[in-house]
């Protein structure tokens, strides 16, 4: 399968996937949900418990738009409906509330909710997946040591009066908590001044990622079947994310024993995790560019770095890349991020680019320029989203930074039903898998891989 080959393929299957908006027949189960069709301004709900405040939370994620509230504004919504227009569906949803929706010229459109006047509306909503970047913050009692060769650091530890909660010995590498902020901000220069340490950062929180929780439509269809490769040798994708779910038929022939550094995770069978969603969009990337025999060697290596937390770390971050790569992984795929610059993870990175590895990661689901780790570090393809019309995605990050653009609303199955997964995240699990097909079809290396993905699947320019 020749360049050119690769290249039709990629933008017919890839058609298909930003096409995929078939809604479920009526009368199928569905929980509460907001799909908001920014490109046909079409729009269906069932809500029937969600406060005010939250929805519109999830109306912001979906449209890009700044939504002011009036403060104090309290009201479950309760309703139903399918296919309505943008301004039909807000009457809906915010019932005896009122609102304005003020278009920008140079920007996305304001709406004001209140109860009284327009102008008490000051409150401004953050949208849903970007509402846990307050999250995205220094863990005050917490610190990383890197160790020179040869140093033990039990003693150090104990010396410091710092527990050690995380290790990775190979990279002589140490989570250390202490009892409070400032025991740790003393601790910080005393390692700073001691001779047995390389190194010091600090540990970031890494809040769980989220998608649309949107149900409906019709998942591609799935042909693509695993084959053993001749060496014993598989292409292995490692997913760095939260538990990928069991008994996932036909879809899980293509994991590996999956791995965690978080502890064990107990997920629901009521919704995909995001890491099963990740793990299926790999593999739907993967199959809209694979050989003509539908078969492939790729699997994928699940990496929980969440458990069942709603934050992970940048030190877990960076042992769960530290693992993949250790048994085999060749491309990683990072449908996650904050703006967090953490010297040590990107160090880990580096490090694995530097074996051959190549990363993908979620540029961010805000319509912002701002740079989004690890996304944003030269390592690594930023991965931001496109809509239907091939344009960048209402919501997602267009900073310099960003090198490739995938599909933003991608249709996956679970559990008998076919859901819609929104973002970034997506986009980027998307291109890895597309990046594992072409990697497998041609032999190249895999820098040579990323470049050809960052130029097939280049940013559209914005306005265009």
């Amino acid at each position: 399968m020749n360049w050119v080959h690769h290249r039709l393929a990629l933008r017919a299957l890839l058609t298909l996937a930003l096409s995929a908006s078939c809604w479920l027949p009526a009368g199928a189960a569905e929980s509460e949900h907001l799909f908001w069709d920014r490109d046909q301004q079409r729009v269906d709900a069932n809500v029937q418990t969600w406060d005010v405040a939250p929805l519109l939370q999830k109306i912001a994620r979906r449209t890009g738009w700044q939504i002011y509230l009036q403060p104090d504004t309290t009201q479950v919504v309760r309703t139903r409906f399918r296919n309505l227009s943008e301004g039909d569906a807000l009457r809906r949803l915010l019932g005896d509330l009122s609102f304005v929706l003020v278009p920008q010229t140079n920007g996305a459109a304001n709406l004001y909710v209140f109860r009284t006047s327009r102008d008490q509306a000051t409150q401004l909503i953050r949208a849903a997946d970007t509402a846990g970047k307050a999250n995205t913050k220094r863990i005050e009692d917490e610190l990383i040591a890197i160790l020179k060769p040869g140093e033990k650091i039990e003693d150090l530890a104990k010396r410091l009066g710092a527990k050690v909660t995380g290790r990775i010995d190979e990279l002589n590498a140490y989570r250390l908590k202490f009892t409070d902020a400032e025991s740790a901000r003393k601790a910080r220069q005393a390692l700073l001044d001691d001779p047995s340490v390389a190194s010091v950062d600090y540990n970031y929180n890494v809040p769980r990622p989220e998608y649309a929780e949107a149900q409906g439509g019709n998942a591609p269809r799935f042909s693509l079947m695993p084959k053993s490769p001749a060496d014993g040798k598989f292409l292995t994708v490692g997913l760095i994310d939260s538990a990928v779910q069991s008994g996932l038929g036909r879809f899980g022939d293509f994991l590996l024993d999956s791995m965690s550094v978080a502890g064990k995770a107990t997920p629901s069978d009521a919704e995909p995790t995001h890491g099963t969603a990740m793990a299926e969009t790999i593999l739907n990337g993967l199959a809209a560019v694979s050989g003509k025999d539908g078969s492939t060697t790729v699997r994928i290596l699940p990496v929980d770095v969440y458990g069942n937390n709603s934050q992970s770390s940048t030190f877990d971050v960076a042992y769960g890349i530290f693992q993949a790569i250790n048994a085999g992984a060749k491309i990683i795929n990072l449908s996650m991020g904050s703006e967090a610059d953490s010297p040590f993870l990107h160090d880990v990175i580096k490090a694995g680019y530097d074996q051959g590895v190549i990363f993908f990661a979620a540029a961010g689901n805000e319509p912002v320029t701002t740079p989004f780790d690890p996304a944003a570090w030269p390592e690594t393809t930023a991965v931001t989203a496109v809509d239907r019309r091939g344009n960048i995605a209402s919501y997602a990050n267009r900073g310099d930074f960003v090198k490739a653009a995938g599909p933003g609303t991608v249709a996956i199955t679970f559990g008998n039903q076919t859901w819609l997964i929104a973002g970034t995240s997506s986009s980027t699990a998307y291109l890895s898998g597309v990046a594992a097909a072409i990697a497998e079809a041609t032999k190249k290396p895999l820098s040579e891989v990323q470049a050809a993905v960052q130029k097939m699947m280049a940013v559209p320019k914005q306005g265009q």
